[in-house]
């Protein structure tokens, strides 16, 4: 796993990065959108390789109140191997002294709540796909994290 600042990666890494997030989030969900909004900047970036390939990443959005995670992604061939699962464990144990904030597809929602995160909203569409607004008080990230739920 790897984890950096804006201004820490390279110029291929970032291009790895918003390649990945817009293969799925833009052509496998068929849902265009601005991929790149302007927030990577005050992002720490995590991510797994595989055979020098990224294939499961996320960010966290430090300057935000509350700091949020989101962009949570893994490549189709990859999914099922707890690659989302790590990602998340590494950024609760990195600002899980804080309260997060995630807006999460309503899908993976019981994915989220095995973090401890709490749904805040009612499903809303967020371009064309279901979403909920979901928060997470600071706590001991290993008080909360349920091992069971594997779902990626």
């Amino acid at each position: 796993m790897k984890k950096k600042t804006f201004g820490e990666l390279t110029t291929m890494e970032l291009y790895r990065l918003l390649a990945l997030r817009t293969e799925i989030f833009v052509v496998e969900q068929n849902c265009p959108y601005q991929e790149i909004d302007g927030k990577d900047e005050q992002a720490v970036h995590y991510w797994i390789e595989e055979d020098g390939e990224i294939v499961s990443a996320l960010r966290v959005l430090t300057e935000a109140s509350p700091i949020a995670i989101g962009r949570v992604v893994t490549k189709a061939a990859h999914r099922g191997k707890g690659y989302s699962r790590q990602l998340m464990k590494e950024a609760i144990q990195d600002f899980g002294h804080e309260t997060l904030y995630l807006q999460a597809q309503t899908y993976v929602e019981p994915f989220y709540a095995s973090f401890g995160f709490k749904r805040t909203s009612e499903i809303y569409n967020e371009d064309g796909i279901p979403h909920v607004d979901m928060f997470r008080e600071s706590l001991n990230p290993a008080s909360t994290v349920s091992e069971s739920f594997m779902l990626e």
